[in-house]
């Protein structure tokens, strides 16, 4: 059978081809003209003073502050959208810049413009037999990508973090938060442009495309490293494409193991804190383990998280500890399970060697907790887990740049190279050699 394309027809559709085809080259240019302006701007930043990356980090936070209304109304404005698309629970949570919100992220960046500058002095110096004087310093990655979703406040956390860290940074976040990420950037850049740096060592991408993450991530000659921030699928889908160094966070399968050892009380307060204090995030906790030995203290851990409605999956010998309360026997797939929700794996597991070999088939990499009042058990714990961050007798919520001491965050490494864990302003850095000599030539 023979199609026949209409004259008129045929017409239209080579001049949507060539439409589609103009605008794919002009998002093209758009972004490779971002990432050479970035390349530029941090060449000076480079070159840039303590003082004067202090100077802009505060002027940048008083920005912030000067702009609030104009932010709180973009916000409202992603919000109404998010409402309209039936958008709710943790995804809207994460959207939302409640009442002093921005005041809290003018505070993150001038908590960031008062930390320690990370790019001043030597480290390890040592002097040759030959008389050579070697030092290590640090220097800026260069141009920093961040592609993000939902929460705005990566906006101004990210930019604060990189320019302290005398990195250039372009920023693509979701479309869901679009005209809260562009009152962000306007504010910020608004504060720069008070400053000697250059407006355009921050950049956002401010089009909803996302063929333009596919051309960020094209950039190889311009952009140093490429951070995701957002779920599973976001992160795997900038690795498999970028030509770039990507710094990786998949999930946050994270555990909370009840030593024998463990006080009941304390054991209560730090699971239920680890689950509901904010159950949509990559710290909460998602697999609880507990020694057998501590099995008579489930009950007492099971019901303030049952009134909280947390919806609780269980192992067999969990449900046995646990007659009369609704627990879901739990499935291998929950072992596994990121919920950033309201429901919580319970697992009775021998002992630590145990909890040990479960948190290595099933952990993310992410954060693991020991609840115990034994040193020996904690320091086996410690040992024992390779994940980012480990905490003894605390929540697995204290997993966080802020909390940690680093300021804002500009993400959690679940990978091992180049940083590890919560991330700051020292990790957006490198380390070169620096060598001094009065005239040594090698034989």
């Amino acid at each position: 059978m023979t199609t026949v394309v209409e004259p008129a027809a045929a017409a239209s559709n080579a001049e949507a081809s060539n439409a589609e085809a103009s605008n794919s080259e002009a998002l093209r240019a758009r972004v490779e003209a971002m990432a050479t302006t970035a390349r530029t701007a941090s060449r000076a930043l480079a070159r840039s003073t303590p003082a004067e990356r202090t100077g802009a980090l505060q002027a940048m936070a008083d920005a912030l502050e000067a702009h609030a209304p104009a932010i709180l109304a973009a916000n409202a404005r992603d919000l109404e959208a998010a409402d309209a698309g039936g958008v709710s629970g943790p995804l809207r949570d994460r959207l939302r810049l409640g009442a002093g919100a921005v005041a809290a992220l003018a505070a993150a960046v001038r908590e960031v413009a008062a930390q320690e500058d990370p790019l001043v002095g030597e480290e390890e110096v040592v002097v040759r037999p030959n008389g050579l004087r070697v030092a290590r310093v640090r220097i800026p990655l260069g141009v920093v990508c961040m592609i993000y979703e939902s929460r705005p406040n990566v906006t101004s956390d990210a930019a604060a973090l990189c320019l302290k860290a005398g990195n250039a940074v372009i920023l693509r976040g979701g479309s869901e938060a679009l005209h809260s990420n562009r009152a962000l950037a306007e504010a910020l850049r608004a504060g720069l442009a008070a400053s000697p740096l250059p407006v355009d060592a921050v950049q956002l991408v401010a089009t909803p495309e996302r063929a333009a993450v596919d051309l960020l991530l094209e950039q190889e000659g311009r952009i140093d490293l490429v951070i995701p921030r957002g779920g599973e699928g976001l992160i795997r889908a900038v690795t498999a494409r970028s030509r770039i160094p990507v710094l990786q966070h998949y999930k946050g399968v994270c555990h909370v193991f009840v030593d024998a050892a463990a006080d009941p009380e304390r054991a209560a307060a730090i699971v239920v804190n680890a689950k509901v204090q904010r159950p949509g995030v990559c710290n909460a906790v998602e697999t609880l383990l507990v020694h057998r030995a501590a099995v008579g203290r489930l009950p007492a851990i099971a019901a303030p998280l049952l009134a909280a409605g947390v919806e609780l999956r269980g192992c067999p010998a969990t449900v046995a500890a646990l007659p009369g309360v609704p627990v879901r026997p739990a499935t291998e797939a929950d072992w596994e399970a990121e919920y950033l929700e309201l429901v919580l794996a319970v697992r009775v597991v021998n002992d630590l060697e145990g909890a040990l070999e479960h948190i290595a088939r099933y952990a993310s990499n992410h954060t693991e907790a020991i609840i115990t009042e034994d040193p020996g058990a904690a320091a086996a714990f410690v040992a024992g887990v390779q994940s980012s961050t480990v905490l003894v007798n605390a929540s697995t919520r204290f997993a966080d740049g802020g909390e940690l001491g680093l300021g804002a965050e500009i993400g959690i490494s679940t990978s091992k190279l180049h940083a590890y864990g919560p991330m700051g302003a020292r990790e957006l850095t490198t380390r070169r050699f620096v060598v001094h000599g009065e005239g040594q030539v090698r034989g």
